[in-house]
């Protein structure tokens, strides 16, 4: 009965052993598996960044990576992205493992950035800022700013390359931006104003600063009228100072929408060249006077033309006459040179002169 009961108590035993060995199997390997998969904790930074949980920033400089860091930490609210070799943002390069970020601002700038393609910020819900600028933007897709419904302020300073120039009215024109309250874009050689309508934003500033824009349309000073709470800041533009410049001329002087309208300069015509467009005179812009004036001298000409013809017209109707009148003046002029030749005559033989005295 002993002998029995030990063997029982020892096929128990040895059931035990074997189940904890099998325990101590499955810690083991769970321990492995979290030292080697890639699980982000919350501590975790990309490489070659520097990341500060407090303020929620994830710095990352001067890298000779050409692709964006993937693993973004989820507590991430400012990304600074600078110096990088990144020629493309591709779509959704911003959304890793299909999930949303909560970051608010993005700088892009610096990065040599070529080309973003369509919704290549979705992922972004709540970015309120977007930094593009000094990259070198040669393309840029409709709807590659769709998926910002938050965005407040888009800077896109000395970015836009001239082949990208022409798509970007149409890159702002998304339905998306409705929100944006800041847009800067200073030196891109912009010859007019890429925005479509301006009703469609709720713009409270815009930055137009150092580019190639001669005149304001009178359409954009319609606008322009119609949204009081806008600043437009246009400074080192080379405005060209006729009278086509008359509607932007006296909204500079009846509006307060231009903060740096006293650094408007005329860069054309020379006469004018240096000289603040606000303090033109209202003549120098006046179309209607200088449009009399054009007119005045159209008349002129063609006055004097009508004169010379009726002129040619008496000479022809009177030609006999006037041929006659000519005939006698030439004979008498004969006449007289005859008169003069005999007494010339007369004076240089000197018999005649003897016979004379």
């Amino acid at each position: 009965m002993r002998e029995k009961m030990w063997m029982f108590y020892s096929a128990d035993d040895s059931k035990c052993v074997f189940s904890l060995w099998n325990q101590c199997c499955l810690c083991y390997a769970a321990v492995v598996c979290l030292f080697l998969s890639p699980v982000r904790t919350d501590d975790f930074c990309p490489l070659s960044c520097i990341c500060a949980r407090d303020s929620g920033t994830v710095t990352c400089r001067d890298g000779e990576d050409t692709e964006l860091p993937r693993d973004i930490p989820e507590w991430t609210s400012t990304l600074i992205l600078k110096g990088r070799n990144i020629s493309t943002l591709q779509r959704g390069a911003f959304m890793a493992n299909d999930t949303e970020l909560e970051m608010t601002t993005l700088s892009l700038s610096y990065n040599g950035i070529q080309a973003i393609e369509p919704y290549a910020f979705l992922g972004l819900p709540r970015l309120h800022l977007l930094d593009l600028s000094h990259n070198q933007l040669e393309s840029i897709s409709a709807r590659a700013f769709h998926g910002l419904p938050e965005l407040r302020s888009l800077y896109l300073n000395y970015s836009i390359l001239p082949p990208a120039t022409a798509q970007l009215s149409s890159a702002l024109n998304a339905q998306s931006l409705r929100n944006l309250h800041r847009l800067e874009l200073a030196g891109n050689r912009l010859k007019s104003i890429p925005l479509v309508k301006f009703d469609m934003y709720n713009l409270h500033a815009l930055v137009l600063i150092n580019n190639s824009i001669e005149n304001i349309g009178m359409e954009n000073v319609t606008n322009l009228y119609q949204q009081r709470r806008l600043r437009v800041y246009l400074s080192l533009n080379p405005f060209l100072c006729s009278c086509e410049v008359e509607a932007f001329y006296y909204w500079l002087k009846n509006s307060s929408q231009c903060p740096d309208a006293g650094r408007l300069l005329c860069s054309e015509p020379d006469t004018k060249r240096g000289i603040p467009v606000e303090t033109l005179r209202e003549e120098d812009v006046d179309c209607l006077n200088e449009n009399l004036e054009a007119v005045s001298y159209v008349f002129l000409g063609i006055v004097l033309a009508l004169i010379g013809v009726v002129f040619l017209m008496v000479l022809y109707l009177n030609r006999g006459g006037i041929k006659r009148w000519l005939n006698n003046i030439r004979e008498a002029c004969r006449d007289q040179m005859e008169v003069y030749h005999y007494r010339y005559e007369q004076d240089s033989d000197p018999r005649l002169a003897n016979v004379a005295v």
